[in-house]
């Protein structure tokens, strides 16, 4: 007898996943033999055969060893171990880049390239005109040199393996003639700009392809400048008088350029100060000290974005604009000061923008401590969150630096909601006065959320949309509910400047409901004497009066209101319509949209008057006068003029220059009504050939003194439109930032703002940034 003998051992097997593999052996010795084959040294049932087939693999056999044990009667012997791999199913080739067309010149090569995926091994096989190239059978292919036959040829490649094959698309080779050194046919042209603005310079030049570019700064290679133009940093003083070439160059030679000189020029001084929306407490929307902008040079030629800067949250509240701001460890700067609905407060130095800008004089949040923005509270007017949603108001007299007053909403991890009013130093951000204060009020009335013969102010319930107004040494604030979400009233409050103790406050409709002070976003207005004017939205009005004519409840919602700027707040004169109550039940009363006192006019008596403009909902025009508003007549407007059916629905206010009113109403043009011994035309002298949807436009208006008069309005959709009018005719649309190619003056809409215009650049809030125009470099 003679034991086995193993004359060829089992070998290592590879498959695909669902393959079987088989394992066999050779071996020699006295019969019978006996065969037993094992997995990873477990007998395997059944498999006693000098070979042995596996299932279908699965992806689990990957790495199995196989062996197999020999006997007979006079002894056994066990292979060595064969190992299974079992790689993941074929995949067939998917170019995922294309080859190119190239352009050489005679004698120049050509590289065409193709990238794929699939499983590997992949072949490549590239083909000129549908033939095989032979040897060509890399992922990129190099031809000879070329000739002139060889233009037009065209390239493909054919990528396989085992599962199947993909062709790529052709790409054609274009051959030039022999290559032609470069010639320039346009210089670089000299540029101006102002310290912190950037400066492109460009060339044109011709030759053989590809043309390399190498810009130069005082004769010294700029890193990384290799393009047709070349724009620089945002310059400093020291880039004045720098020399720009650029030296063009191919295979066959180079040209240097002409030498363009950069001329930079200081910041432009500015003296004008936007410390309140709308420039003044009248709320005129002018600024008279505008020297920059002109009829003649806002044109998309020569007029366009700059830039913006970009903040953290929306911005609903208007920018305000100082002069010559000492900011520490920095220098004097022009500041454009921003809030947002994030609850943070923006310094940016105002001459610095250039494309989108993110760096800030400084940034600070005013949330308290662990404390987020509020959300929406359900409505849509101000989303997704609400922080600071009113103007705030800039008193450079105020603290060691001058203050900016800010009210801000928030709330915190159990669900606690917040109004602070806070004093931030004008040159740091840092909290004044020992601030914020808590805004907390009550007010005898058994109105919406009275208790114990008060109604309460609830914070939740509140958001302070209109802008802050100062008079004095006093801020003043005026609350609209989110949507028309009760419980919810009328507050007035007010606070001291230096200690932001609150001295007054006022409800107009204590013993009723509703009545929010909206006015789309704009601000209370204040005249010469401190009286305060503002529209009060729907709310209850008791149209029982007493003997001096005020409702006998104290509830005048729908209402245009004078008040008192002392302490206590008083109700001093009203006007709302006869059919008042009605236009509440309604909701088209004309607390949507806010006030415009105007400036002192002469009347055709020879009477000086004062008066004051407002319209809402109902499109209708009313000028009030502020001597003596006219109070409620369930019979008739007792009001010193009206006008309807001039305007659509307002939710924006009207702005003034050169006794002229300017009115933006929904679906409506924007139109000029001339004043004439102290009243409104009755019909507009003017209007934009444009119309503005939803909600309107608030008009601002640049000029220097009388002269050179531009209104600005911004335009509503899903993409906003800013728009330039001649003051004096406003179908004479100057400028408008869809003009350009490119859409190189696009940017995103926010609803209710109002352009700011300040030292030659005009200011515009986004959801997340302040996007600014102005003359362009």
């Amino acid at each position: 007898m003679v034991a086995p003998t193993i004359a060829a051992q089992p070998a290592s097997q590879i498959v695909t996943v669902g393959q079987p593999a088989t394992f066999s052996v050779l071996a020699s010795g006295t019969a019978p033999l006996r065969y037993q084959w094992l997995k990873n040294s477990a007998n395997i049932s059944g498999a006693t055969a000098a070979s042995y087939t596996t299932p279908a693999t699965l992806a689990g056999d990957n790495g199995a060893k196989f062996d197999v044990v020999v006997s007979n009667s006079a002894g056994s012997l066990t292979s060595a171990m064969a190992t299974l791999t079992v790689n993941a199913a074929t995949v067939a080739p998917t170019i995922t880049t294309e080859p190119v067309g190239q352009t050489v010149s005679v004698g120049q090569t050509a590289t065409f390239s193709v990238a794929a995926t699939g499983t590997a091994p992949l072949n490549y096989q590239w083909q000129k005109n549908s033939a095989n190239i032979s040897g060509a059978t890399a992922a990129s292919y190099t031809t000879p040199a070329t000739t002139s036959a060889d233009n037009g040829a065209t390239f493909d490649v054919i990528v396989s393996n085992s599962a199947g094959n993909k062709t790529s698309t052709t790409a054609t080779l274009t051959v030039n003639a022999t290559a032609v050194a470069p010639t320039i046919t346009a210089q670089p042209a000299n540029q101006t700009v102002t310290v912190g603005q950037t400066a492109t310079f460009s060339v044109t030049a011709t030759g053989t392809a590809p043309l390399s570019y190498q810009w130069q700064k005082n004769s010294g290679d700029i890193s990384g400048a290799t393009a047709a133009s070349y724009t620089t940093p945002a310059t400093v003083s020291g880039d004045n008088g720098a020399k720009f070439d650029v030296i063009v160059s191919n295979s066959t030679g180079s040209q240097t350029s002409t030498m363009a000189t950069l001329t930079v020029n200081a910041v432009t001084v500015s003296t004008i100060d936007v410390i309140t929306y709308h420039y003044d407490n009248l709320r005129t929307g002018q600024n008279l000290n505008e020297t920059i902008l002109t009829p003649a040079n806002v044109n998309s030629t020569k007029f366009g974005k700059l830039g913006a800067f970009t903040v953290d949250g929306l911005v609903d509240a208007q920018p305000l604009y100082l002069s010559s701001v000492a900011i520490p460890g920095v220098g004097t700067k022009n500041v454009l000061y921003v809030a947002t609905e994030h609850g943070s407060v923006y310094a940016f130095d105002a001459d610095s923008v250039s494309g989108n800008t993110s760096a800030f004089l400084w940034k600070t949040a005013v949330l308290g401590s662990g404390e987020t923005s509020s959300d929406d509270r359900g409505c849509g007017q101000v989303t997704p969150e609400i922080g600071v949603t009113a103007t705030p108001v800039i008193d450079r007299t105020r603290g060691a630096h001058g203050a900016i007053y800010v009210v801000a909403m928030s709330k915190d991890a159990n669900g606690n909601f917040f109004h602070r009013v806070h004093a931030l130093d004008l040159t740091t951000g840092a909290e004044l006065f020992g601030g914020p204060t808590l805004v907390q009020a009550t007010y005898p009335g058994t109105g919406d959320n009275s208790s114990n013969g008060n109604v309460v102010f609830d914070a939740k319930q509140y958001k302070e949309r209109p802008g802050l107004l100062q008079i004095g040494g006093t801020i003043y604030t005026t609350w609209s509910s989110h949507c028309d979400a009760r419980p919810y009233t009328s507050w007035v409050m007010s606070y001291d400047a230096n200690t932001l103790s609150q001295t007054s406050v006022l409800n107009l409709v204590p013993n009723g409901s509703e009545g929010g002070i909206w006015m789309a976003g704009t601000a209370p207005g204040a005249d010469a004497s401190g009286n305060i004017y503002f529209m009060v939205g729907n709310g209850d009005f008791g149209t029982t009066l007493n003997a001096s004519g005020f409702p006998a409840n104290a509830n005048c919602g729908q209402c245009y209101v004078r008040l008192s700027s002392s302490a206590p707040l008083k109700l001093l004169d009203y006007f709302t319509p006869s059919n008042t109550v009605s236009e509440s039940n309604a909701d088209t009363d004309f607390g949507s949209g806010g006030p415009l006192l105007l400036p002192d006019l002469v009347d055709g008596n020879g009477t000086t008057r004062h008066l004051a403009v407002g319209s809402g909902k109902d499109a209708i025009i009313y000028v009030v006068d502020r001597d003596n508003m006219g109070k409620f007549s369930s019979t008739a407007d007792n009001i010193y003029q009206q006008i309807s059916g001039q305007i659509g629905g307002v939710w924006s206010k009207p702005s003034y220059f050169n006794n002229t009113v300017y009115y933006g109403a929904v679906g409506d043009h924007l139109k000029s009504f001339p004043i004439t011994n102290a009243k409104l035309s009755a019909t507009p002298a003017t209007q934009s050939s444009n119309s503005f949807a939803y909600p309107g436009t608030t008009p601002s208006i640049s000029a220097n003194g009388t002269s050179n008069g531009i209104v600005w309005a911004v335009e509503n959709g899903s993409t906003g439109v800013l728009h330039a009018y001649n003051a004096t005719n406003l179908t004479s649309e100057l400028y408008n930032s869809n003009q350009a190619a490119n859409s190189r003056d696009h940017f995103s809409d926010n609803k209710y703002v109002t352009p700011m215009v300040a030292n030659g650049k005009v200011y515009v809030g986004t959801p997340n940034s302040v996007v600014v125009f102005g003359l362009l470099p």
